[in-house]
Formats: C-alpha cells, sequence, structure tokens
C-alpha cells in the first residue's frame, strides 16, 4: 500500500510539513531508475529519493544521503534552488506532485512497473519533462486530469451490485484481502456496505505495519497482528519500507539464490557418489575378466565352436558357474578379449575412485559453503564470501556457457537465441509458459524471451524493448521497421524433424518496431 493513494494522502500533508519553504539544492542519478532530490535550509536538509525500478518501486525521504563520486549525473537545472511551495496528493490517484517557486511541479506517479518523474511547466497542460523517457505515454498525462472523483454514495454501491473493487478501485490487494476474510463475498449487499465502512474507518486512522508476504514486504494500513515493523509516522514508515524493500529484500534474494545453487550442486555430488559408489561395488564385488579368460582357458577341450552358454568349474570360487561366450568369436579370441577388459577395468576403477574422492572433497566443500551463506544476515558478509571464494567469476563463466545473450529491461530478463540449435535449447530448457516468446516474423532470426514475472502484466515498453532486440537479430536487422510476432510460450510449440529453430505457432500478435541491438539508445 506504499504506492496507494489511500497512504499518500497521510503522507503528503507530513511531507509538506517537512519539506516547505526548503530550497532543490541538487538533483542526480546514479542507480539506474533511481532519481535523488536534495532539499535544505539554513538549519537541517532531507533528500527525496525516489527508486523507480519495476521490481522495486519505492520512496524515501533520508536526512542525509552520500553521492557517489563516480557514475552519477545531474538533472532537472530548472529546478535548482527552487523553494518548495506546495505537497499535495491528487484524489484517488497514486500520485502527488511537488510545487516549486517558479511555477514548476514535480509529480511523482507511482504505478508500479510504470512509476516515473514527470515535470511540468506552469501554465502547461502536459509534461516538458520525463525522468524515465522510455514510458512516452506519459508525455500525453494532462496535469488537470491527475484528479479522479469517484462517487462514494450508498446509490452507487447498490448500482455496482457491491463490487468494492469497482466502488473504490484504490483500495489494492491487502484492503480487499481483509474484505474477504470477513466474509464479504458471501455477505448480502447491507452487509458488505458496513464491511466497508469498517474498512475506510480503520484505514483512515492508521498504523504504519510493515508485512512480509511470499518473501516480499508490503506495507499496511491495517491493523496486523503479525508485523516486522509499526509506526505512527508516514515518512518514518516509508523509510523503513525502503530499507527493506530495496536491501533487506534484495539480500534476501540473492542470499536464497545462492542456496539453491549450493543445494542444487549438494544434490548432484549426492547422486554422483551414490551411483559411482554403487559401480565400484559391483565392479570389485564380480568375477574378474582376467578369471573368466581364465576358466575359459583351462577348459577349452570343453567347449564347442558356436557355443553361447555353458557350466565350467570356476576354480576361483571353487563352484560350478554358467559362462555366456560370444557365438561368432572362438574360445580363445573372446579370452584375449577379457584379458584386454581385464587392463582397461583396472583402469576405469583406478578412474572412478579418483572421481568418488574428488566429488566427495567437492560436496565437502559445498556443505561447508551452503553453512555459511545460511549464517549470513547482511549484504557485506554475502559480497565478502563470493569475492573471496571467486564464486562471482565462476558464475559469470557458467552462465557464458548458455545458449543465449541475457539482458535486463525494467526489471524484466530477456533471453535471446545464440543460434538455430540455440533457439531450440532456449525453448526446450529454459522457456516457461507463462514467459512471452519473440520473433522477427517471416524471416530467419533469434527467438527471444521475456521472462515472466508473478502477478505482473508485461509492460507495453518492455515488449517494444524486446521486439527491437528480436528484429535486431534477424535477417531484417538493417531494416527501418520490422514486424516483430509475439505470444505466449505455451502457444509455441517444436514440430518433430523440422529444421533446427523452426517451430509452429498456434497464436500470435505482431508489433512493428526498429532493429535496435543492446547498444543502441536514445
Amino acid at each position: 500500500m506504499h504506492l496507494n493513494y489511500h497512504f499518500l494522502k497521510f503522507l503528503c500533508p507530513a511531507l509538506k510539513q517537512s519539506l516547505l519553504g526548503k530550497k532543490i539544492h541538487e538533483c542526480f542519478s546514479q542507480n539506474k531508475d533511481e532519481l535523488v532530490i536534495g532539499c535544505s535550509d539554513s538549519q537541517n536538509q532531507i533528500y527525496i529519493r525516489a527508486n523507480l525500478l519495476p521490481v522495486i518501486s519505492a520512496l524515501s525521504f533520508p536526512e542525509d544521503f552520500k553521492r557517489s563520486k563516480r557514475n552519477t549525473i545531474s538533472l532537472f537545472p530548472n529546478i535548482i534552488d527552487q523553494e518548495i511551495t506546495d505537497v499535495e496528493v491528487f484524489k484517488n490517484e497514486r500520485a502527488f506532485s511537488v510545487s516549486l517557486q517558479n511555477g514548476i511541479r514535480l509529480v511523482f506517479k507511482l504505478h508500479g512497473t510504470r512509476s516515473n518523474v514527470l515535470i511540468y511547466e506552469e501554465g502547461k497542460s502536459l509534461p516538458i519533462l520525463l525522468f524515465r523517457n522510455e514510458l512516452k505515454d506519459d508525455k500525453n498525462i494532462h496535469f488537470e486530469d491527475l484528479n479522479v472523483e469517484l462517487d462514494l454514495s450508498h446509490e452507487k454501491f447498490v448500482e455496482l451490485e457491491g463490487n468494492a473493487s469497482k466502488f473504490i478501485p484504490t483500495l489494492g490487494k491487502i484492503p480487499r484481502n481483509w474484505l474477504k476474510s470477513q466474509g464479504y463475498i458471501e455477505a448480502d449487499l447491507s452487509k458488505k456496505w458496513g464491511l466497508l465502512q469498517d474498512l475506510l474507518d480503520l484505514m483512515d486512522s492508521p498504523l504504519y505495519s510493515i508485512i512480509k508476504e511470499t518473501n516480499e514486504y508490503h506495507l499496511s494500513l491495517l491493523p496486523e497482528q503479525v508485523a516486522i515493523y509499526q509506526s505512527a509516522d508516514p515518512i518514518a514508515a516509508c523509510n523503513e519500507l525502503f530499507r527493506y524493500k530495496v536491501i533487506i529484500q534484495s539480500f534476501e534474494k540473492e542470499k536464497k539464490q545462492w542456496q539453491r545453487t549450493f543445494e542444487d550442486q549438494r544434490k548432484k555430488a549426492l547422486a554422483y557418489i551414490k551411483k559411482t559408489g554403487s559401480k565400484l561395488h559391483e565392479i570389485e564385488h564380480e568375477t574378474s575378466p582376467s578369471q573368466v579368460a581364465d576358466i575359459i582357458m583351462a577348459n577349452l577341450h570343453q567347449i564347442t565352436p558356436g557355443t553361447e552358454e555353458i557350466s565350467l568349474f570356476n576354480f576361483y570360487a571353487n563352484k560350478d558357474e554358467t559362462f555366456r561366450l560370444k557365438k561368432n568369436i572362438s574360445p580363445q579370441k573372446f579370452a584375449e578379449t577379457l584379458y584386454r577388459k581385464s587392463k582397461n577395468r583396472k583402469k576405469e576403477l583406478q578412474h572412478l575412485q579418483e572421481n568418488l574422492e574428488l566429488k566427495e572433497k567437492q560436496l565437502a566443500q559445498t556443505e561447508k559453503w551452503l553453512a555459511e551463506v545460511d549464517s549470513f544476515s547482511q549484504f557485506r558478509e554475502l559480497k565478502h564470501f563470493l569475492k573471496e571464494n571467486h564464486l562471482i567469476k565462476q558464475q559469470k563463466d557458467k552462465e557464458e556457457q548458455v545458449p543465449f545473450k541475457r539482458f535486463e529491461i525494467d526489471g524484466f530478463e530477456i533471453l535471446v537465441g545464440k543460434s538455430a540449435k540455440a533457439n531450440d535449447e532456449l525453448l526446450r530448457y529454459f522457456a516457461w509458459k507463462d514467459d512471452l516468446w519473440l520473433h522477427a516474423k517471416d524471416v530467419s532470426g533469434s527467438h527471444v524471451l521475456i521472462k515472466y514475472r508473478s502477478g505482473i502484466n508485461f509492460p507495453k515498453t518492455v515488449i517494444e524493448r524486446a521486439a527491437e532486440f528480436a528484429a535486431y537479430y534477424s535477417k531484417n536487422k538493417n531494416e527501418t521497421l520490422a514486424a516483430v510476432m509475439y505470444t505466449p510460450s505455451k502457444y509455441v510449440r517444436k514440430v518433430k524433424g523440422s529444421a533446427p529453430g523452426a517451430v509452429m505457432v498456434d497464436k500470435e500478435s505482431v508489433i512493428m518496431v526498429p532493429p535496435r541491438g543492446p547498444q543502441e539508445e536514445d
């Protein structure tokens, strides 16, 4: 709910109290899709830190911020040295504005994967600048349209048959789940109306809580029994949520990835040790090929040509046994083959024993690393561990062996096949049914996948950029515009016997884009 109108309407008055009268002394970016605005007066300072990366959109308002000396760029010179005159939330919208003395208004549009900062000049309806220029549709957002009026009358509620999402579209997931938990879906209209009023009352006098659900941190305005953090101060809650979402959540995600990596290595090592151990035991306890050869040579007089199976006395085991021979090979030649096989068997045993010892050492190392990673509680510990054990380079080398190029666009992972054969591998081993598949239409080229992220629709900008990759890595690379088809991977299938990279597509959409590679930016 940290991007929700019901939170912003409390956050903005608190921000107004902290920002009013302060001047903007710097505005810069040093991380992708993160904007930092420094504000100060003669007594103190406060920063607006807007992390608008689609993976994690969050705001924080620290009292101090250390700007990096490298990889940083100053932005929006027309807002520098301007005094802040107002902070307002837009009605029923996930956005708020910061007004400046010269008439410029900064609009923070907090729409999840499409979050942005828009700059409006006084008297102009459309923005003059965007922070995230790739969100081209934002250029057409009229300032006066940002306030949204809602009819919250009982008559409207009845007309919508108690549909809470249509009646108050600003609610968000946590309040809707609260309604469900109170029996809202099964209740009659009268009961639903009462529950909705109870919910609004709770959100109008909130205690801000940070909760954790499915490995992600969320802000709640409702009473929470299991809360990681609680505060009556919206700015403090915002700052703490930023710390959990941007720092702790990122650390936990990377830690979990390494835990999975080591756990997979551990399982593979255990499986190899079990399989190799069984094979060693089998070889060591079966009759040696040289012994079988000795028995055959000692009993040549009993073996008639063409015999495939015969019972002979095994003087090594002191008992009769049945031995199989080759029909078209004489007993002498077969014995010679067994003697050679026995020599190779010794080498095989030695090789298996060496591999087993090596794998047992690797298992011990992996289990040690796994235990270390399990104990880490800070990013610093994890980074030091990875550097000390040269694991980041190993991970990069491993990634270079995969059949695709890997890119990231607004938090979405993009995979591009390296060849026709690689396209087949990409589709067979790396595509999930809900991933979005793209390919230049009617020409040969790379398969492109946008990896699905649970609960998040593919943004138009991400589809367009991935389509530009698909056009660039195709025979249409030099065209001005190229047609690219796209569809969920579940509609793409490989036909048995077809050429490498060739597929059947059961359902598709088409987009026209200019072919652009990863190094070509606007």
